[in-house]
């Protein structure tokens, strides 16, 4: 995602890929409201949709599930449930259509910075020279361990296995089984993905003394028999896994040249599925940025905002997949807690809140004072000749004048300055916008002295 971000802003971009070809394992399963957003932004939607399916289910909290919200922000009120591989894969297309060039097997090994780049070592012995590098290198991040950032958070305190396998049991016998399970153990499921196949998930036995190590067959067949009462004949595995429910963070997002991106920045548990989410958010606000800053225009001190914008965003998420795996604990606390939430997000206020918390929707990053919408990011509006996150594709800066008065004459190279009222049913309490290139609101008002303020602040001097 990152590398089709920079690419998009003309930025020559390499990806060193330690593995040598994609793993097939499907941990994120699809796209929240915010992410699906972001995808139509860059025109990359209908791909997605031609290969996921439409959910429309609020909360996803802790277990809960409750209808869509009517009230949550958005023109897009669902998500698409996209398995991990088909993500990668239309994202990776995406990126080699653009002219990213990807290299597999190239595992970093060494990295070193001074004033003009960053210098990176491989395995095989190989080094490169960049002006800029971002470890989006997992959890394990070989980058930030060679940059010495701390990760300090919670340990893992209980563990959860993961995988997909076949099982000779009759469907309907491992659907009752499941359902009844299910009422006073959240953490235990087998999901049909087709061809007898299931994705399995059942507590593990404890915390594995090497979480590195991948569990094996045999460690899932006695986990859903201690759960379940029995193991539903599971065989013949595709992958298996396993994964904790530690939280930890990045002290810090940026070391001079070197950012961190993705799990390399946060790990937590997967509840509410955020974190393929979180990620893919954490690109869309750096790579434009990272862009600015190589194509020369970029202000002093944007690079040190996607620290100042994303490490907050990202210990919401840890604190909030923190309580969610309080919630779905099989003791009495946990289970009248989740009663009472339950019960809570029956009325539509929670609901709004508890989906945008999940879907990231309500996002706002601290721009200071001003406008309601400052900081925001803004829904698809649709205007007169469109829609407006049709003109959002070229990864651009975007002024939307309904005044038709406020030119943004000077920065025309880098926000597109569009004149067109917005359609009866939309309503839109600000004159003129100015947009980010990820859709966050920089400015709103009439003001032209205000609006050159936000422009230089965000897309630099004016050229000329």
């Amino acid at each position: 995602m990152l590398a089709a971000e920079l690419k998009l802003a003309g930025v020559g971009v390499v990806v060193l890929e330690r593995l040598t070809a994609p793993t097939g394992q499907s941990r994120g399963q699809g796209l929240h409201a915010r992410s699906v957003e972001i995808m139509d932004m860059r025109g990359l939607l209908d791909r997605f949709r031609a290969v996921s399916k439409e959910f429309a289910v609020g909360g996803l909290f802790g277990g809960i599930v409750k209808p869509w919200p009517a009230t949550l922000d958005t023109a897009h009120p669902y998500g698409l449930a996209t398995p991990q591989p088909v993500t990668e894969k239309l994202l990776e297309e995406r990126a080699r259509e653009l002219g990213v060039e990807l290299r597999r097997g190239c595992e970093v090994t060494g990295l070193s910075q001074d004033e003009d780049g960053v210098s990176v070592e491989t395995a095989d012995g190989a080094r490169l020279r960049a002006r800029y590098a971002v470890g989006c290198d997992g959890g394990r991040s070989a980058v930030r361990a060679l940059l010495g950032v701390g990760f300090p958070g919670e340990p893992a305190a209980v563990e959860t296995l993961l995988g997909e396998m076949a099982a000779t049991e009759d469907p309907e016998v491992i659907a009752a089984v499941v359902a009844e399970v299910h009422k006073t153990q959240l953490r235990f499921g087998l999901m049909p993905i087709g061809e007898g196949v299931y994705r399995v998930v059942t507590p593990a036995d404890g915390v594995a003394e090497d979480r590195a190590a991948a569990p094996v067959l045999e460690d899932f067949r006695k986990q859903l028999r201690a759960v379940a009462g029995t193991d539903f004949g599971v065989h013949s595995p595709r992958w298996l896994s396993r994964f904790g429910d530690a939280t930890r963070q990045a002290e810090r997002y940026r070391t001079g040249r070197v950012f961190l991106a993705g799990d390399a920045a946060h790990i937590h548990p997967p509840t509410g599925g955020q974190g393929l989410n979180l990620g893919v958010q954490d690109a869309f606000n750096l790579g434009w940025k990272l862009a600015a800053a190589v194509n020369g225009w970029a202000p002093d001190g944007l690079l040190d905002t996607y620290h100042a914008e994303r490490h907050p965003v990202g210990a919401r998420v840890l604190a909030n997949t923190r309580a969610q795996m309080t919630l779905l604990g099989a003791e009495s606390g946990p289970t009248a807690l989740r009663e009472l939430l339950a019960t809570l997000m029956d009325f539509e206020e929670v609901n709004r809140y508890v989906t945008g918390l999940i879907t990231a929707v309500d996002v706002r990053y601290d721009l200071g004072e001003g406008h309601a919408l400052l900081g925001l990011r803004m829904r698809d509006l649709k205007l007169k000749q469109g829609r407006l996150y049709e003109l959002t594709r070229g990864a651009r800066g975007l002024l939307l004048d309904r005044t038709g008065a406020l030119p943004p004459t000077g920065w025309e190279d880098r926000v597109d300055h569009v004149v067109d009222p917005l359609d009866p049913a939309e309503d839109l309490d600000a004159p003129a916008l100015l947009l980010r290139p990820d859709g966050h609101v920089a400015w709103a008002g009439d003001d032209p002295a205000a609006l050159r303020t936000a422009l230089t602040t965000w897309f630099g001097a004016a050229a000329g």
